[in-house]
C-alpha cells in the first residue's frame, strides 16, 4: 500500500524495492504524508521469516543515504523503518499466503450469511478467495469483499 502524491511514490518505490531486496525482504508499505510534526517518509518492511530492528536500523541507514545521494524530495522529512507489528494489517495476496494457519480478524464490505466479522484461523489463497475457519466452519472469503484484515495476537 501507498499513499502520498501517485508520481513520487512510485518513484520512491522503484528507488527503495531493490535496497530492501538486497536483505532478502519487501517493501510492504511506503507512505509520505504530511503529520504533526512535518513530513514523515514511512516503510514497513516484511520478510518470510518477519523482520528484526538490526534489519530496520540497517536498511534506514542505506535508505537515508540513497535519499541523500538521489535527493527525491524537495521538503524536509523524517525517516520511518519499522515492521508491521505482530498484529499486522493482512492487505496484499502474498500476505494471506505468508500467514496461512494464524489467527486473524477479517471485515467484510458485504455480510455473507449475515456475517461481516469473521476471527479464525487463515486457511488457503486460491483465485482471491481466502479461506478462514471460525468456530462455526471454514468461510470463503473473496478478497474484493474484505474491508480490513489483521492478524490476532494471543497472549
Amino acid at each position: 500500500m501507498a499513499t502520498g502524491n501517485p508520481a513520487l511514490i512510485k518513484r520512491l518505490t522503484d528507488l527503495l524495492e531493490p535496497v530492501v531486496a538486497d536483505y532478502g525482504l519487501e517493501l510492504a508499505e511506503l507512505q509520505f504524508r504530511r503529520e504533526a510534526p512535518g513530513w514523515v517518509l514511512r516503510l514497513v518492511l516484511d520478510g518470510e521469516h518477519g523482520v528484526g530492528i538490526d534489519e530496520c536500523a540497517r536498511v534506514s541507514r542505506e535508505v537515508s543515504h540513497l535519499l541523500e545521494v538521489e535527493d527525491p524530495i524537495e521538503q524536509p522529512f523524517h525517516l520511518e523503518v519499522s515492521s508491521p507489528g505482530l498484529d499486522r494489517p493482512l492487505k496484499r495476496e502474498r500476505d494471506y499466503q505468508r500467514c496461512r494457519g494464524k489467527k486473524a480478524k477479517i471485515v467484510c464490505r458485504q455480510p455473507l450469511d449475515e456475517q461481516t466479522v469473521f476471527i479464525g484461523e487463515l486457511g488457503e489463497l486460491l483465485d482471491g478467495v481466502v479461506t478462514i475457519t471460525t468456530e462455526s466452519g471454514p468461510t470463503a472469503i473473496p478478497l474484493e469483499n474484505i474491508r480490513r484484515a489483521r492478524l490476532v495476537v494471543e497472549w
